[in-house]
């Protein structure tokens, strides 16, 4: 009978252990519904190109944070109104700025970001370019005195 209770308390335990951790990890799940197949892809890419504001490192359609859910319902709502994938992007930069962009615009502000790897990668090219032309420090030349030029004939000569 003991080992009935304590095994009965075991899987009491086990159970309880797995709905609270299942409740913890459950999320949200949005549901919309489209009026065609191409607005659903829209909406698709749109979220997978903005990123979320609060998480910085999730795009919109992979985080569950709360102003995910309202900008992935905003843009629901502007593809809903006919707006075009540029005039959503361009009202999402309006509100948040170029964060929510993955890829983010050339301006003067991303300039560095768009051109600083190729900036460096060039300079690293130089710099191992003239490393390798270096030419070695000038050597003095030596030259043999007439004594030394004849030893050097007669030892060729005897071979």
């Amino acid at each position: 009978m003991t080992k009935f209770l304590a095994s009965f308390a075991l899987s009491i335990t086990l159970a309880c252990a797995f709905i609270t951790t299942s409740i913890v990890h459950a999320s949200p799940v949005d549901t919309y519904e489209f009026r065609d197949e191409v607005t659903k892809i829209r909406f698709n890419d749109l979220t997978k190109e903005l990123r979320c504001p609060k998480c910085q490192n999730q795009n919109l359609a992979d985080s569950n944070s709360p102003i995910a859910a309202d900008l992935r319902r905003e843009v629901y709502d502007l593809l809903e109104q006919g707006k075009a994938d540029s005039e959503i992007v361009n009202f999402m930069v309006a509100r948040y700025g170029d964060f929510v962009l993955y890829r983010p615009r050339v301006n003067s502000l991303t300039y560095i970001l768009w051109f600083g790897p190729a900036l460096l990668l060039l300079i690293g090219v130089i710099v191992v370019v003239m490393i390798i032309r270096k030419k070695p420090q000038a050597t003095v030349e030596k030259t043999l005195s007439t004594e030394q030029q004849s030893q050097l004939d007669n030892i060729l000569k005897d071979k």
